[in-house]
């Protein structure tokens, strides 16, 4: 293991084979004043490796991680097109996705179906989970890297195609996702975000966005595998959760699926191809109580592991990201 002191902060940084970098916190119980010493060394750190681990921080409820937040000094993000239903305790910070604690979440990075993403993703654990829970990483460059060459042409060209059909029933509402229920302020937020939208006879909507696949990150330039692709398509489901919304709603009424950018469906190979490659280039972060994570959402997928046992992780977002989108959108007519 390797250790490194950073002259910017009292912290340690270290890195073991198939792990995150840690920073170790030194001997504090103020963490919003270790936020505002150590602000330019997590900064840099997180520049240089997409995600940091930071242990012995002391995080005990919200209330610490909205100081830490306010004292990195970084704008919150305030969520607009969410696909399932979070608390908000302050601005930006949020309570995880609620999702079944005995199924794993899939490689993602956050938000990257909007136009408006937060850069910067800090995961504070206020209770650890019993059994499993690890939030696990994948760097997006390397990602990238590994998936067949004519596979990301074809996204690269075409980008990948998000669809939605919201319902009270599952997922978030209309009013969760767009803030209103008003169709006026819905179809302008629309209109600005570069969603294509057709109401249905029930009153319900569908929508369509078509997004990059692969951008450059801000401040490297690096190249990234940067979408939800995989995570928010109907082949990722449990098959028994699959089956029961395409016999609940239709192939073409599930509440979230991907296609290629030209409408194209995918495969259930594409999808496996994509989520082995998440998985080939996977490291997990077990938590500890009091431990916080920040990760750079584009440079670094997350995911979340099947536990048991009580596991209270909250998120806060921040960095507000702009992704422009010169392609023309799909009618939500898809074929």
């Amino acid at each position: 293991m390797s250790s490194i002191e950073l002259t910017t902060s009292p912290i340690a940084l270290e890195r073991e084979p198939g792990q995150p970098v840690m920073l170790r916190v030194r001997g504090t119980d103020d963490p919003a004043r270790w936020a505002t010493e150590a602000r330019e060394g997590l900064s840099a750190a997180l520049v240089e490796h997409g995600a940091v681990m930071i242990r012995g921080l002391k995080l005990r409820d919200t209330a610490d991680v909205t100081a830490v937040l306010e004292q990195l000094d970084v704008e919150p993000v305030t969520e607009r097109e969410t696909f399932a239903q979070r608390k908000t305790y302050t601005p930006g910070v949020h309570s995880a996705s609620p999702w079944p604690p005995n199924q794993p979440m899939c490689m993602h990075h956050e938000l990257s179906y909007t136009l408006d993403f937060p850069g910067l993703m800090l995961f504070a654990c206020l209770t650890e989970p019993t059994v499993g829970g690890a939030t696990c990483l994948a760097d997006a460059a390397a990602v990238l890297d590994a998936l067949p060459r004519d596979l990301v042409d074809r996204f690269e060209r075409e980008g990948w195609l998000l669809t939605r059909n919201y319902n009270d029933e599952i997922g978030a509402t209309l009013t969760e996702a767009f803030g209103t229920a008003d169709r006026d302020a819905v179809e302008s937020y629309c209109r600005a975000h570069a969603i294509t939208f057709a109401w249905r006879p029930d009153g319900s909507l569908r929508t369509a966005q078509r997004r990059s696949a692969v951008v450059h990150h801000p401040v490297s330039g690096r190249r990234c595998w940067f979408n939800q692709i995989a995570f928010l398509n109907e082949w990722t489901l449990a098959p028994e959760v699959r089956e029961y919304l395409v016999d609940e709603y239709g192939a073409d009424g599930l509440p979230f699926n991907t296609r290629y950018g030209d409408g194209d469906p995918l495969d259930e190979e594409v999808v496996r191809l994509i989520n082995s490659v998440y998985e080939d280039h996977t490291v997990r972060v077990p938590w500890q109580a009091g431990d916080m994570l920040a990760v750079d959402n584009v440079r670094t997928a997350h995911s979340r592991e099947a536990y048991e046992g009580p596991r209270d992780v909250v998120v806060a977002m921040a960095s507000p990201t702009r992704l422009d989108t010169s392609s023309p959108t799909l009618e939500v007519g898809l074929r």
